[in-house]
């Protein structure tokens, strides 16, 4: 990151609305006290906005992995295998985003993939993490789901999420390929899995960088959907529809 656009989160809090101005009527404060709130929300919300660079830079150095990802799992899906995907909080909201473009649509119509966001049986999440513990309830997922070849997602922008840390440990004793998508690194998570994008970015930055780079699979993965040749050794996912891509 630049020093141009490092602006940490200390930054953000320290815009606060001054003292009251002496001299001043109590209505003059008022509008003074006004006025200063709306310039101090006004530089927080440029400040935010100002931080979407370094992640938007962070990816565009690492577009090369994000294409790679998008044409190895449309490979991996259109021979009949699946994604599955987790996080906590905001990131299990983007996890449970790209499972949609996967099982519905992205841009134009094709068949549906497989895809599953482990946070999202609120059912099975609650009793596993009743019986087993919070940091178990992606790793006993990803046991009962995981085949040996598919891919197992995983959404942190601290990368250090211990439930995340103990579905990578499964997911390599069933020959799951793991991608992390995190913020800045080193971090546990990106180190434990087989590849990793790190977004250098602040948290809320990095997880706006998130959505991105998962849109940014799956442009590559359509692309990889429409070739001609794509469906040739299809699987399971062209059974019922024929081609994958249907105009």
């Amino acid at each position: 990151m630049t020093a141009e656009w490092s602006v940490r989160e200390a930054d953000l809090q320290a815009l606060a609305f001054p003292a009251t101005l002496p001299g001043l009527e109590a209505s003059d404060r008022e509008m003074a006290d006004s006025a200063s709130g709306d310039t101090a929300a006004s530089e927080a919300v440029r400040l935010h906005l100002d931080n979407v660079v370094p992640a938007l830079e962070s990816l565009r150095a690492q577009s090369g992995r994000l294409s790679a990802w998008g044409v190895e799992l449309a490979q991996r899906l259109l021979r009949g295998q699946r994604l599955l995907a987790a996080g906590n909080g905001g990131s299990a909201a983007e996890a449970q985003h790209l499972t949609a473009e996967l099982v519905g649509r992205f841009d134009g119509e094709r068949v549906p993939f497989s895809a599953i966001s482990l946070h999202a049986d609120t059912s099975a999440v609650t009793a596993l993490a009743n019986d087993y513990g919070y940091e178990q309830v992606f790793a006993r997922q990803v046991r009962a789901h995981g085949r040996s070849g598919d891919v197992l997602l995983l959404l942190s922008t601290s990368g250090q999420s211990p439930n995340l840390l103990r579905a990578v440990e499964a997911a390599g004793r069933l020959n799951v390929t793991t991608w992390a998508l995190t913020g800045p690194g080193p971090n546990p998570l990106a180190t434990a899995c087989d590849e990793a994008v790190m977004v250098d970015a602040l948290n809320a930055n990095a997880q706006e960088g998130h959505l991105i780079a998962l849109h940014a699979i799956c442009r590559a993965f359509d692309l990889e959907v429409r070739r001609p040749s794509a469906g040739v050794q299809a699987g399971p996912a062209q059974s019922e529809w024929g081609a994958p891509w249907e105009s």
